[in-house]
């Protein structure tokens, strides 16, 4: 069964960092492109960054590029998420999400393109 889950949430000022976790079990992670995203109350859950199976390619949310880096260690079965910078506007829900990659094809890094998800972990910036 397949299984993502983050942690490394929490409560940080503005200008603060944490580091998310997504930790797969069930199955290797190597085959797989994994996403970032994050819900916010009312709103749509967003794509914040996405990284391709081999940890070459990598796509970033105009309003995290620059601060947030995602990264991969695929003897760990974990895909990480550095978030620096952080502002009250950060503050959501992340989610990790898992899809095949097929040879030759990159998925979106939409949440339509995902079909394995994690519980989510709260992260909240403010003073």
């Amino acid at each position: 069964q397949l299984q993502l889950v983050e942690s490394g949430g929490g409560l940080v000022q503005p200008g603060g960092s944490l580091r998310l976790s997504c930790a797969a079990s069930g199955f290797t992670l190597d085959y797989y492109y994994i996403g970032w995203f994050r819900q916010a109350p009312g709103k749509e859950r967003e794509g914040v960054s996405c990284i391709s199976s081999s940890g070459r390619i990598t796509d970033y949310a105009d309003s995290v590029r620059g601060r947030f880096t995602i990264s991969r260690d695929n003897a760990k079965n974990t895909v990480y998420l550095q978030m620096n910078s952080l502002k009250p506007e950060d503050t959501a829900v992340y989610y990790c999400a898992a899809t095949i990659e097929k040879v030759g094809v990159q998925p979106m890094c939409i949440p339509r393109a995902f079909d394995s998800w994690g519980q989510g972990t709260h992260v909240t910036v403010s003073p």
